[in-house]
């Protein structure tokens, strides 16, 4: 009798610690799916009144019952030209955009086509072409550096003007208000009167720089247009007048360490020289380095270039010049403290661990790597990968979603 309640007390033990690791295991163990019609958050497994009714009702009754589904959600389907179920989005895949094998046309006339909610959308590179007349066949017909079309469709420059190009690669018709359209081309003409030295009060009108001979200017010094006259003293490129003494002329020049750029502006720690535009910079801040050349400027070597962080810069990545390039489709080389390191592109892995091949396979459809490399889903249902997540649907199946008994 002792040895049989012994034995009966040990299995109930043994049954109770089962339970407990079954249901532990249970509650850790991550889900990844899709649900037929919707995406997250996932489901809950009972309604919303299930469980104790006050009368010790368990809601068993009310649970939801989910199955692994082959069926293509809204917008999914599988066309002849599919590698795996449901891989085509007819709302966004400009090969099979709205149906199966609409194809949107390629690039052309400066222009490309991009799949929007099923319908082929022509988009044209902006400032270098427009579609004015609205037939994509054709793309991206119209010139916006045109003064029948200037900057946009039907905005028709006036009697007197013309379309022209700004340096920031903008078009408008005629100059700013106080400017004058002194150029020979329409690229770049506009010029202030107030201020410009070939085109003083009036285009063409230059002013000489020696202010016609009647005396000699100062060093670094030369006459020039002011208010729209000539006639006023002004300082070479790169020199200024910091002492405020025109007898002396423009005395300070501004590749210096203490006046870089500016009449005392001091670079510190640091050296002054020209940026890559030829600008007066400070070179280079802490956790930076100087990536450049130099030039001559008199008897002065003069650095030219620009500051790169070697830890972060993909073009400058551990060394001046050193950049970072993709070895393979679908990947982006990033530069990670110093060294060039590849990532993935969104939705796709490096299952195969080649990084010459890139990452050769998606994420996002692949029912053998759903969502990350080794994720499968469930084979024998032929249960689909939608966008990363195993597809699944209700179902009434009476031992669907419930644990074993």
């Amino acid at each position: 009798m002792r040895k049989t309640m012994t034995t009966s007390r040990t299995l109930s033990a043994s049954f109770l610690l089962a339970t407990a690791l079954a249901l532990a295991s249970a509650c850790s163990t991550e889900t990844r799916a899709v649900y037929l019609g919707r995406e997250e958050p996932a489901p809950s497994f009972t309604s919303p009144d299930a469980g104790d009714d006050g009368g010790g009702a368990s809601g068993a009754d009310d649970l939801t019952r989910y199955c692994p589904s082959s069926q293509c959600p809204a917008g999914h389907t599988t066309c002849p030209s599919s590698h795996f179920l449901c891989d085509v989005d007819l709302l966004t895949d400009v090969n099979n955009c709205g149906e199966c094998g609409n194809k949107c046309p390629p690039r052309s006339s400066f222009g490309t086509f991009n799949c929007a909610e099923g319908r082929c959308v022509l988009g044209c590179l902006p400032g270098v072409a427009l579609d004015c007349d609205g037939i994509p066949d054709n793309g991206c017909e119209t010139n916006p550096f045109s003064d029948d079309n200037c900057a946009a469709c039907g905005n028709k420059c006036a009697a007197g003007t013309r379309c022209i190009m700004f340096k920031t690669q903008e078009y408008s018709c005629g100059c700013k208000p106080g400017e004058l359209d002194c150029g020979a081309t329409p690229y770049f003409p506009c010029v202030d009167p107030a201020y410009d030295d070939k085109n003083c009060g009036a285009c063409g009108n230059a002013c000489p720089r020696d202010g016609g001979g009647t005396e000699e200017p100062p060093p670094h010094m030369y006459f020039g247009c002011f208010g729209g006259a000539c006639g006023t003293l002004k300082c070479d490129g790169l020199f200024a007048d910091c002492d405020g003494n025109t007898e002396n002329g423009c005395e300070t020049y501004l590749v210096d360490d203490e006046n870089c750029g500016g009449c005392g502006a001091s670079c510190g720690d640091m050296k002054c020289g020209l940026s890559e535009a030829l600008v007066p910079t400070c070179h280079c801040p802490d956790g930076t380095t100087f990536c450049g050349g130099s030039m001559s400027q008199g008897s002065e070597v003069i650095k030219v270039g620009t500051c790169r962080d070697l830890s972060s810069d993909p073009l400058n990545c551990g060394g001046c010049g050193i950049s970072c390039a993709p070895l393979g489709p679908n990947v982006a080389e990033d530069c990670v403290y110093g060294r060039c390191e590849p990532s993935c592109n969104a939705g796709w892995g490096d299952c195969n661990g080649n990084r010459y091949d890139g990452c050769e396979t998606n994420l996002s459809s692949d029912p053998k790597n759903c969502g990350g490399c080794g994720i499968v889903c469930d084979g024998v249902a032929g249960q689909a990968c939608i966008d990363g997540r195993c597809m699944v649907e209700p179902c009434d199946e009476p031992d669907a979603g419930e644990a074993p008994r």
